[in-house]
């Protein structure tokens, strides 16, 4: 039986621009073990399995040279809702399935990180978010965010944002929200607080 606390299942979302990744850098150097589905999904897509059963269902254009075109695969994925049940039927089990041997190897570490966090964009519009001990929502205001958004290069802000909740819907769910209106310290200092919240 594992000593002292349990380490802390921690689901974080937010919208496009909102600045999750900022927000997971934040909490591994605060001592948190942090893992992105993003970052799972695109490990996956490098592997035989995936890019062969990619290929089979839209073809040899979306892994031109035998390497998987992601926006190749979303386009031709988000084309019907059959296509887009079929490759998130075919990627979620497998990032799960990641996710969970990320979680016993983050509960056996000596010393334990203050909490396990895995990044998930879509965590409650996939009705994820009763598997996480606490979820946090990372919310800035709507004119950074699109500025920021539009600053990566991320083509249809308005399309993708569609199939998302709204930040006052993912903070109204959230077990915390952090605000990112301002400087990397400052959302360092509210990730801390909720942290501490977390490990009480």
């Amino acid at each position: 039986m594992e000593q002292g606390r349990p380490v802390a299942f921690v689901g974080l979302t937010g919208g496009m621009g909102s600045g999750k990744s900022t927000a997971l850098a934040a909490l591994s150097r605060l001592g948190a073990d942090v893992i992105s589905s993003d970052a799972v999904v695109h490990g996956l897509y490098e592997s035989d399995q995936v890019r062969d059963a990619v290929v089979a269902r839209f073809g040899p254009q979306v892994a031109p040279g035998g390497v998987v075109d992601r926006s190749a695969v979303a386009r031709s994925a988000f084309a019907t809702p059959q296509d887009r049940a079929w490759l998130e039927g075919l990627i979620w089990p497998l990032v799960r399935q990641a996710v969970a041997e990320w979680l016993i190897a983050a509960r056996t570490r000596t010393p334990a990180p203050r909490a396990a966090v895995v990044e998930v964009p879509l965590l409650f519009e996939a009705g994820q978010e009763g598997i996480y001990d606490a979820t946090i929502a990372v919310i800035s205001d709507e004119a950074l965010r699109r500025e920021r958004a539009a600053a990566r290069g991320h083509e249809a802000v308005d399309e993708r944002a569609a199939r998302q909740l709204t930040q006052e819907e993912k903070a109204s769910r959230a077990t915390y929200v952090a605000r990112n209106d301002g400087t990397v310290d400052d959302l360092e200092r509210e990730l801390s607080a909720i942290l501490v919240k977390l490990e009480a």
